[in-house]
This record gives C-alpha cells, structure tokens and sequence, in this order.
C-alpha cells in the first residue's frame, strides 16, 4: 500500500489535529500482526520561538511588528503558556524595575552584569513602560522601584501578549516538546517529541531555565554553565527567632560569614528560617558560592543596617539617659517589633530590669546581639514558586549586539536560558524584555 501526501488512510479516519501536511508510510504488520502507520508531519516558518514563557512571547511579538509577512510559531511543551508570567509577584507581577541607567541597572545582575550594558542602552525599563503603555497597559512604580500593572494582577500582563498574538497572527502551539534541533544548512530542523519535523528561517531559544533544552543546545556546540540555585531563603533553626514566623526588619544587613557577600534590604522571619528581599538578594549574589557549600554555611544579621557596632554602643547609651525608668524588655528603640528585641536580649537582660541600670557590658552585648547576630544555615528553600536559577548558555558565546548564537547564524537567545540572573525586584523579567526585543531583529 503507498498514499500521496495529504492522503489519509481509511484506518485512521480524520485526524482534525493535524492541520499540516502529512506523509504516510504503510507497514504491513506490526509484532502483533495487525496493520499499523507511521506519520511524518512536516511544516515550515520564517521564525520558531522555543519556550512559551515571558522572552518566548516578547521575542515572537516584536518579530511580527518588525516582519508582519513572517510566519511565526510559538512552541510550547506544556500545556499552558506564560506560567511564571501568572505567579510572578505574588500574582500581581513585578514587570520591572524604576532603574533607568544601565549602569546602574547591571549592578543587580550577579551574572551577566558586563554584558548587559549594551543591551540596556538599546532596550531599558523606561522602554518597557512605553511598550505597554502603547498597548493599553498603565504601569505603576512603588516606593521600592518595583514595576506592576495599575491592576494589580499578573492576567493583564498576559491578556495583552495573548491579544497581541492573535492581532498578529502567531501561532502557540501548546504540548510541543522539542526533542531536538539542528541546522539543515539554509534552514533549522525541529523535532517535536509527536515526531512531527519543523523547518524554520531562523530560531530563538527562549526556554527558561530546562534541564532538557540545555542538553539539546550542547548538540549544536554551545558551553552550558552548570545551573544552580538563585533566589532561596535560608533554613535556620534557632532559639531567637523560633515562634516569630511573620516578623521583620525593614532594614537589615546580611552578610555570609567570612566572605565579601552582603546584602541588605527588609528582612523576614518564617516557620523554617529568614527569608525577605535581603536574603533573597544575598542568595542570588553568593548562588555559586552557596551551592558548593552545598547550602550549609554561617551568616551575620544586622538587624537594623542604620547602625554600625560602634554606632550602636552609642545610640543604646543616650537611650539609656532618654529611658532611663522604663523597663528594658519592653522599650525597643531599634526599628524592629519588640517581640524581637525582646528575644534577641533576653539572654542578657532580665525582664523588670530598667534601662538606668543597664552597665556598659550590657550596652556592648545588646548591641552584639542587634548588629552582629550570628546564625546557622543548615539548607534553602525555593522562595514561593518564583524559581530563578544561575546558569545556561555560556556568554562568551553570544553576540549581545544580537543576541545571536557565536557559533551559528540565525540562532538567536533570549531570557533565562543565558547565564544570566539578577536580584529580586522585576530585574529578571527586565532582562527578558531587553534580551528578546534584541532578538526579534534578527539580525544575527
């Protein structure tokens, strides 16, 4: 038996999800005796996008503004698209951050920081807030710098790119795992885990942070960075904070023990240990480090960052003039919740003791235990479902004029799936944007 193409066998009836073209080859018997057929789907694009995340959707949107007669697909190997898009910020979405100078704004990226400069003076948050903005989408700043829709939920950021897909006719193509790809001279070959076969003009990897994707790009040749991870809290059992899960510093200082790592920022305490912007920071900045010590390591807590050791000695001494008949326990002058204060001195100073009474040691041991409190991290924890991971595509081998491939024309990277990662507070998405607007050019 032999069929043409496009000719469908009686035994398979209509097959409506397959809207391509098709070849099919007749075995006569397969192990069991009966009649079986294998199918090769085939189709062609200008443009494929791999990943159906924040830089797949941007990259794929900016293309077809650029080249509204190129055919694009959008291949997506779950089931549903924009998934760290919806639980990003809390659910409301962090799209950016308030830095406008990209030499300042490299300064949150761990790694990737040298290489984005030139990126962000193509491509910064200033102009993400216009791009949105030119599509209905008002963005508010708050005090911290942190970028989020007026409406405070992630869905408007994603009813716009998905508008903004079906304005321009791109395809999302959903469960389309690749299971590899390779360059077929003038074009890229595609393999999807159906075993349909994809030709595309050019390719952008926009695949995030997948185990997967990362094994299928050293096959054309690219060094992967060995991924860890960013952007944890710490696990910490200890007497001090035991019982203040939902307490904070708003200004703290925290520093990796014998090491150059620190960072500072709102501090929170939880049932399994501290976690908070400061944390989530140091996290992002000592990832590698971090990972070798296979997460078991000492930090230092400042708990209130105004204050430097000496500094405390002598704020604690004019308060003892200023409190001199109010109880210790019960007065904290330091801009953390009392119940901290309290657990942080109670080794010191007995509850009915008053500030009069206070002797310099004490003023020296309460001011050890405010701005160098020692703790024991004895593992991480993935912060929320916002996982940010260290690693990817080595930079050395991408042109960032492009964000083409070194060692392949049209080949083009976007987002996470680069070694690059930043600091909580909308600078990985930033980097998203930036890197995927890059790549819709095509140009590399």
């Amino acid at each position: 038996m032999s069929l043409r193409i496009g000719e469908t066998p009686k035994a398979l009836g209509k097959h409506s999800s397959f809207p391509l073209i098709y070849e099919f080859f007749a075995i006569p018997k397969n192990h069991l005796g009966a009649p079986f057929y294998l199918c090769l789907c085939m189709s062609t694009y200008h443009l494929a996008v791999i990943g159906g995340g924040a830089a797949g959707f941007f990259a794929a949107i900016n293309a077809a503004v650029l080249f509204p007669q190129k055919k694009i697909v959008i291949l997506e190997k779950s089931g549903k698209v924009l998934s760290k898009v919806k639980i990003s910020g809390g659910g409301r979405c962090n799209v950016t951050h308030a830095c406008f100078d990209p030499k300042e704004l490299v300064a949150y990226y761990p790694r990737g920081s040298r290489e984005l400069i030139g990126p962000f003076n193509q491509f910064q948050p200033g102009d993400t807030i216009e791009w949105f903005a030119r599509r209905g989408v008002e963005l508010s700043t708050e005090d911290d710098g942190r970028v989020f829709p007026v409406s405070n939920c992630s869905q408007t950021i994603i009813d716009c790119f998905e508008s903004e897909v079906r304005k321009l006719g791109i395809k999302v193509r959903l469960n389309a795992g690749v299971t590899f790809f390779e360059n077929k001279g003038e074009k890229w070959e595609i393999m999807l885990a159906s075993g349909e076969v994809i030709l595309t003009d050019d390719l952008i990897i926009a695949s995030g942070s997948s185990p997967q994707m990362w094994d299928i790009i050293k096959n054309t040749g690219h060094t992967i960075v060995d991924p860890v991870p960013s952007l944890f809290t710490f696990k910490i059992d200890d007497l001090r904070i035991r019982g203040l899960a939902g307490l904070s510093s708003p200004s703290a200082y925290v520093q990796m023990d014998d090491s150059p790592f620190v960072a500072t920022g709102p501090l929170l305490i939880t049932h399994w240990g501290l976690s908070g912007p400061g944390v989530l920071k140091l996290s992002a900045i000592a990832a590698v480090e971090l990972a070798k010590k296979n997460y078991r390591f000492n930090i230092v807590v400042n708990w209130d960052h105004r204050f430097n050791l000496p500094g405390a000695i002598n704020f604690l001494k004019e308060r003892r003039e200023q409190f001199s008949r109010k109880k210790v326990f019960v007065t904290c002058p330091f801009s953390f919740p009392v119940r901290l204060w309290q657990s942080l001195i109670r080794e010191w100073i007995p509850e009915e003791k008053n500030w009069a009474d206070l002797s310099n040691k004490n003023i020296e041991q309460i001011a050890e235990s405010v701005c160098r409190c020692r703790f024991n991290v004895f593992g991480k924890s993935t912060f929320k479902e916002e996982f940010v991971t260290a690693g990817g595509v080595h930079l050395n081998e991408i042109d960032f004029k492009t964000m083409g491939s070194k060692r392949h024309p049209h080949l083009y990277f976007a987002g996470e799936v680069l070694n690059i990662d930043a600091v909580t507070g909308g600078f990985n998405f930033q980097a998203a944007w930036t890197t995927a607007w890059i790549a819709a050019k095509l140009e590399g």
